[in-house]
């Protein structure tokens, strides 16, 4: 990950052929902290300003960010982190603070690890409690059942059927 830069060496220099890139004005900044466990951590400042914009965890060394946190909600803040608990290299966990408050807002979770995010989970109103979950439990990709709590007393009061198999009270 780091193998170009080599800090023994008398001098670092700029190539003359610089160019900014056209998205950010300018390259990205990168910094791969390689550990002796085999481990490593990339952070990297996409915009320039001085914060990471994106920070990705390999911690079994095989190459591939088993832990990812970056900033898709504007700010500063690394608001949002995607984990590969079995290793496959896709998400099975993207856990999001939608409103930077520092709290978690959104959950998205591939829960039979087939790849497909099935199941989102999420506070809408921001008061801490779970307001709505979405699940697609027969994998074909579309959300199957809803579950809401309209009116944010804590309890869930209405449940959305989208797909007539999935819906016990539906008659075949």
């Amino acid at each position: 990950m780091s193998e170009d830069y080599d800090p023994s060496a008398d001098t670092h220099e700029t190539p003359d052929s610089y160019e900014p890139d056209p998205g950010y004005g300018h390259d990205p900044n990168t910094i791969v902290a390689e550990y002796t466990d085999g481990s490593a951590t990339q952070t990297t400042d996409y915009d320039g300003d001085g914060y990471a914009d994106d920070v990705r965890h390999d911690l079994d060394g095989d190459g591939q960010a088993d832990v990812e946190y970056t900033n898709e909600h504007g700010g500063v803040a690394l608001d949002t982190a995607a984990v590969d608990y079995n290793g496959d290299g896709l998400a099975d966990r993207v856990f999001s603070d939608t409103n930077e408050d520092g709290d978690v807002d959104l959950v998205v979770a591939d829960t039979n690890h087939d790849g497909v995010l099935d199941t989102a989970v999420a506070d809408t109103n921001f008061d801490g409690r779970v307001d709505v979950v979405a699940q697609d439990p027969n994998g074909d990709g579309e959300v199957d059942r809803t579950v809401a709590d309209t009116n944010y007393d804590g309890v869930p009061d209405t449940v959305v059927y989208d797909d007539p198999d999935t819906n016990p009270y539906a008659r075949n």
